[in-house]
Formats: structure tokens, C-alpha cells, sequence
């Protein structure tokens, strides 16, 4: 009784432990790239059934998070029938900062930033709940205490917990529908399919990558028959152990038809039990058909089929289409280096700058338990090492390399096994219990280290939080959350002008939080008119996403690149980088005449867009989108001699850039030149 009255208090502590670390280092953390997407797409799913706005994400958490809102009476805008995505971020932003005070509101955007926060956090905390039962019950009670510590001080599950985005989110079904699945094999019960259902159809309403779970599911039962067959051979021969085994096959594959049913119906029931994604009068930006363009025949094909029947609501699949797309054509910045595509090993280098020392000497301590012997193969480590290894070795196969986040699943079975493992051998001497103290300490004051901002942690081996940027990028550094601290330091500085390339923009604007900075252009704010002075006056604000510009997909086309060399005289939150005086950034300038040059020759207006690309190239000469810009309107103009001396210069430029990015710049010349050449010799 002692021990379960410890237990539950060490279980509390913990809860409120990990509660009050998010909430106050999320009150600090201004509105993330894709939260405002979230909100305003699951308001307009609980208030008008629309379910397209965002339909590259199930539901259930935009509707969670947006079920506090919903009393308010906050004032919509109105839908300008814009690409889905950019509709739904631009109203996202007008539904949060323009229903506060000085817009006749009464909710500033912090508040309603805190509230739908606070909606989905319980999610995380639910995970480490889910991870002391399935500790305890797998390894023992010591065991599941120490799996819940090593989650309550995990810098990533704190960073990602209480956004709203569906990655935590995911992360906590995942983990559920295992454990239910896992109770179930060793005791069957109707309550218990009934649970897996439930968890599964949860994780599938949460995220895409929750589709894992199907083969996740079919291994684990593959490998429950194969112990079956070990087991029944030692009484059991002939017709009699095949029966048996037949008839346990029977039983497990009809429960997963159970389980995928309800889970189906589950999914179903989010999207309000309606194909359509939209409601009547409005329809997603493209068809079925355009969706699927660009996939793998076999992944087309299917989802195809799937609409056709009508077997998975119409935004489900259309967003399914979406995910798998967009990692072919996402650049990846790693160890300091920019890729135009995805690299294999991007998320073993992110597992281990992220992860703690701690947590790496728990891992290598468990397999010191497991691998040599003194913790036998079992059902446990089966159902901890499966789901894990599917999902990151998913993840390690796709191009979209992004951040941690799209591994957070993961964690929890790795936590799960350190914690297992090194109980088991802290259990047979006091000697290795002793390292298993201090790794599990060290693991926590490393966290507690990195507070408030445990979104750009990295482990002391490759140099804390203020270095991360150095090897990572994105939402592994700067999700667009520094904007309150940026804030806080224009005020202390006294800061009436400065300019500022930030990651979010133009989703999200400075000017939102009062900063008084004006744009520099990003690879995100190619629709906006951006002019960039000669020289720009201090302090110039550079968040690191855009300092490295992995966006651009090269460092030859990152205006910022000069910057990376110069020492920065201030880091805010460890993802904006403040450098005082004058500077020149020809190509940031030059960046607004290029795209005056492509608008205008798409309107025909040869001349306007001729000298707007010749400005450029005036401006900055060894920016090749000039030199392009300026070959194509001259070709446009007949002047192919003048067109090719531009060409090769962009050709020569493109050469220099990285291997992974000289393919598109290189073929696109190529072709112009092409059709120069064959033009001439048609003249002849």
C-alpha cells in the first residue's frame, strides 16, 4: 500500500511538474508557423462544418483547440476564395490579432493563443501518464516512474506539448493504441478491443502518420502467431497445433477488422459522417485526380480507389495527397549544409543532437540489459521496438526532414525501453543503480537548463540551445515563436526602427506584436512588394531559419549569407540574431525587381519587365534569378545574342552552387539555350 500511495504521489508531482514547465515557457512563446492555420481551420470545422481549410491535417486537434473559442464571439473573416493554404494562415491571423481591443475586440491574440494552448496540452500530459502505466505494467513500478521522469523532462515533448499542432498529439494515440493492443493479445476482452478501436480511431482523426499503425499492428500480430506456434510445439504436433494455431489467427486478424472498423467509423465521425470536405457551395482547390498528381502509381491508384468508393471522407484523403507531396520538393538544412531534397540521415543526426546525454546513456545502458542476455526477448520489448522502428525508419525513407516533431512518436518507445532496461540492471546491483541515478539526473537538469526554450535544445556535445542553429533548422530552432521576446528587446533597447527577415512572414507579421521593424524579404514573402534600400540602418533582426536560408534551397541564393560569417551582437531566444550598423544586401534588394520582372512579362509588358530585370542584374550581378530573369525577357524580345551572353552567366553561377541544387537552374538554362541555338539555325 506504501508503495502505491509513493507511486501516485510521484505520479501527481510529476503531472504538475510537466504542467507548470509548459505553461510558463509557453506564455513566452508568441504564435508558432502553423497554429493559426489550426485555430482558425478548427474553428470554421465546429462552426460551419468546413473541413477543407486545412485539410492537409485531420480535425481532431484544430477542433479541440478551437472548442475555447467558441463562446467568444469573435468576428470571422470572410473566405476571398484564395489557395486553400494561403486562405486559411492569412484568416488565421486575421481571427487571432484583429479581435483585440484597438480593433474593437475584447481578446487580444495572447489570449486566445493561451486558451486554444491550453486545450491541447493535456494531450501530453496524457502521454506521460500513458507511459508511467505501461512502464509499470511492462518492467514494474520503478520502471514507470522513471519513464515518466525521463518525459517529463524531455526537451521536445516539452516544446511541441502545448502547441497546437497535431504532432504531440499523434505522438500520445500512437502510444495508447500500442498499450491497448498490447493488453489485449495478453487477455482478450470485448473492453479491451473496444479501447484499441477508440485509440486508434483517435490517432487516425490526429495526423496522417497515424496510418503507420496498420502495419505497426500486422507485425506485432504476425510475431504474437509466431510465439504461439514456439509455444504450442512443445505439447502440440500435426493437425492439432495448425488447428490451434488457425483458430488464434482467426481470432487476432478478426479483431484487427474490428479495430480498423471502429477506427474508420471514429475518423468518419470528425469529419461530421460527410464525403464532401466542404460544405454546399464551396469545393476544395483541386479534384481527386490533381491531388494525387505527382505520387507513386501504386499511392495514386489507391487513393483513387478510396474515393471512388467513398471509403475515407474526401479531405482526409486529399490531405493525405498533400503531406506526401510536399516532401518532394522541401529543402533540408543539416550540419550546416543545405540539400534541395531529403537525406537519409537527417533524423538519426537530429536524434542525436536532440535527445539528452542522459537519455543516450539510459539507451546504451538498456541494450547493455538486452542484448547480452540478462533481460530475455519478450512480448514487451517486441511491442516497444516495432512501432518504433516502422515509424523511424518511415520517416528516415521520406524527403520531408523538417524537424524533430516528425519523429516525436518515437520518443516515447525509446524512453520506454532506456527506462525498462536500466531498472532491470539497477535491480541486480547497487552499482548500476548508481549510473542510473545519475544519468536520469543528468537528463533533467539539461532540460531544466535549456527553460524557457526548449524548442531549440541541443544536447552539451554539440554545444547547448545557442548553437543548434548551427547543425539544425526550422522547428528544430525557430518556429516563428520569438516575437514576444523580440518585443521585449526593441522596448529595452529603445528601438524605433529596424528591419527584420523572420521566418513566418507574412503569416505572421512583426507589426502584430508592436515591433517596429520593416520586412526584409524571405523565401516566403515572394507576394509582397518588399523594397530594400542600398544600405539598410540597424539593428537588422535575422531569425535563423532565414540566416542560413535553407528555404532558398542553396546558399548562392541566400540573401543572408554574409551574415552567417559576422558575429551577431545579440541571439534572442536562441532564434533571432541582432546585428547593429549599415549594411548592403544587394540581393535582398534585387529580389523585388526580379519578381517585377516575372509579373510584368506574364502581362505582357515586355519593356516594364526588361528594365526591372536589368536593374537587378545591375544590382547584383551574381544573383543567377537576375541573370535569368534578364536572358528570358530578352529571348522574349528576339535579342537571342544578348539573351545567351545572360544565360551563361547564370549557367556559370549554377555551376557553383551545391550538387543537389544545380539540376533545375542548370536544365532550365540549358533549354533556353537550346532554343536559342535552334532558332539561329533556323534563321540560316
Amino acid at each position: 500500500m506504501k508503495v502505491r500511495i509513493w507511486a501516485f504521489v510521484a505520479v501527481f508531482s510529476l503531472l504538475l511538474m510537466m504542467a507548470a514547465e509548459i505553461v510558463f515557457s509557453v506564455r513566452g512563446e508568441s504564435l508558432s508557423w502553423d497554429e493559426g492555420d489550426h485555430i482558425f481551420a478548427g474553428y470554421m470545422s465546429l462552426k460551419t462544418h468546413d473541413y477543407g481549410l486545412n485539410p492537409e491535417h485531420p480535425p481532431m486537434v484544430k477542433m479541440v483547440a478551437a472548442l475555447p473559442l467558441m463562446p467568444l464571439g469573435l468576428r470571422v473573416p470572410p473566405l476571398l476564395g484564395r489557395w486553400y493554404k494561403t486562405e486559411c494562415y492569412l484568416d488565421g491571423r486575421e481571427l487571432i490579432y484583429r479581435n483585440g481591443p484597438s480593433d474593437g475586440g475584447r481578446y487580444s491574440a495572447n489570449t486566445i493563443i493561451f486558451r486554444a494552448r491550453m486545450f491541447v496540452m493535456p494531450f501530453v500530459l496524457l502521454l506521460a501518464l500513458l507511459t508511467f502505466l505501461v512502464g509499470s505494467e511492462m518492467f514494474g513500478t520503478a520502471a514507470g516512474l522513471a519513464a515518466m521522469t525521463l518525459v517529463a523532462f524531455e526537451p521536445s515533448l516539452l516544446a511541441h506539448g502545448p502547441f497546437v499542432t497535431t504532432d504531440a498529439t499523434v505522438t500520445c494515440m500512437l502510444l495508447a493504441s500500442i498499450y491497448g493492443l498490447y493488453r489485449w493479445v495478453k487477455a482478450p476482452s470485448l473492453p479491451r478491443l473496444l479501447t484499441v478501436g477508440l485509440a486508434c480511431g483517435l490517432a487516425l482523426a490526429a495526423k496522417h502518420s497515424a496510418i503507420l499503425l496498420l502495419p505497426m499492428i500486422l507485425v506485432l500480430l504476425a510475431g504474437e502467431l509466431v510465439g504461439r506456434w514456439v509455444l504450442l510445439r512443445r505439447s502440440t504436433t500435426g493437425a492439432a497445433l495448425w488447428r490451434r494455431c488457425g483458430l488464434h489467427a482467426v481470432k487476432l486478424f478478426g479483431g484487427v477488422a474490428a479495430i480498423s472498423i471502429l477506427a474508420v467509423l471514429i475518423l468518419w465521425a470528425f469529419y461530421g459522417f460527410r464525403y464532401a470536405a466542404r460544405p454546399a457551395g464551396l469545393h476544395l482547390d483541386s479534384d481527386m485526380e490533381g491531388a494525387a498528381h505527382g505520387l507513386k502509381p501504386f499511392i495514386a491508384q489507391g487513393v483513387l480507389l478510396f474515393a471512388h468508393h467513398r471509403l475515407l471522407p474526401e479531405s482526409y484523403l486529399f490531405g493525405l495527397c498533400d503531406v506526401i507531396n510536399v516532401g518532394n520538393w522541401s529543402p533540408t538544412f543539416i550540419l550546416g549544409k543545405v540539400f534541395t531534397h531529403g537525406v537519409w540521415y537527417y533524423f538519426p543526426v537530429v536524434l542525436a543532437i536532440k535527445l539528452t546525454l542522459g537519455m543516450m546513456g539510459l539507451l546504451l545502458v538498456a541494450a547493455a540489459a538486452f542484448f547480452p542476455g540478462r533481460f530475455p526477448p519478450t512480448r514487451e520489448l517486441f511491442f516497444l521496438i516495432v512501432p518504433a522502428a516502422i515509424y523511424l525508419t518511415t520517416a528516415i525513407a521520406s524527403p520531408l526532414n523538417i524537424g524533430i516533431r516528425h519523429i516525436l512518436p518515437v520518443l516515447p518507445f525509446l524512453i520506454l525501453l532506456a527506462a525498462g532496461g536500466a531498472c532491470a540492471l539497477a535491480r541486480s546491483s547497487k552499482r548500476w543503480l548508481y549510473v542510473v541515478a545519475a544519468l536520469v539526473t543528468v537528463h533533467c537538469l539539461s532540460s531544466l537548463m535549456a527553460y524557457p526554450n526548449y524548442l531549440a535544445y541541443a544536447n552539451e556535445a554539440w554545444g547547448g540551445p545557442s548553437q543548434t542553429h548551427r547543425f539544425l533548422t526550422d522547428s528544430n530552432v525557430d518556429w516563428g515563436q520569438q516575437l514576444i521576446a523580440v518585443k521585449s528587446y526593441v522596448d529595452q533597447h529603445n528601438i524605433h526602427e529596424c528591419w527584420f527577415a523572420y521566418f513566418v512572414a507574412p503569416f505572421i507579421l512583426p507589426s502584430d506584436y508592436g515591433i517596429p521593424c520593416r520586412l526584409l524579404p524571405t523565401a516566403d514573402t515572394g507576394g509582397m512588394e518588399i523594397d530594400v534600400p542600398p544600405v539598410v540602418h540597424g539593428p537588422v533582426f535575422i531569425s535563423y531559419s532565414d540566416l542560413y536560408g535553407y528555404e532558398f534551397g542553396s546558399e548562392r541564393l541566400n540573401p543572408y549569407q554574409d551574415f552567417i560569417a559576422r558575429q551577431p551582437d545579440a541571439v534572442i531566444q536562441d532564434g533571432v540574431a541582432v546585428f547593429n550598423g549599415d549594411y548592403s544586401i544587394p540581393m535582398a534588394r534585387a529580389i523585388k525587381y526580379v519578381s517585377d520582372a516575372w509579373r510584368l512579362r506574364q502581362n505582357k509588358d515586355l519593356p516594364g519587365a526588361l528594365q526591372n530585370a536589368e536593374t537587378a542584374v545591375r544590382i547584383d550581378p551574381e544573383f543567377i534569378n537576375a541573370q535569368r530573369a534578364l536572358g528570358r525577357v530578352l529571348q522574349d524580345q528576339g535579342r537571342n545574342a544578348e539573351a545567351a551572353i545572360h544565360y551563361n552567366q547564370a549557367l556559370a553561377i549554377a555551376r557553383t552552387m551545391e550538387p543537389s541544387a544545380q539540376e533545375e537552374p542548370v536544365n532550365w538554362i540549358s533549354q533556353r539555350l537550346a532554343e536559342i541555338s535552334k532558332s539561329t539555325a533556323q534563321k540560316k
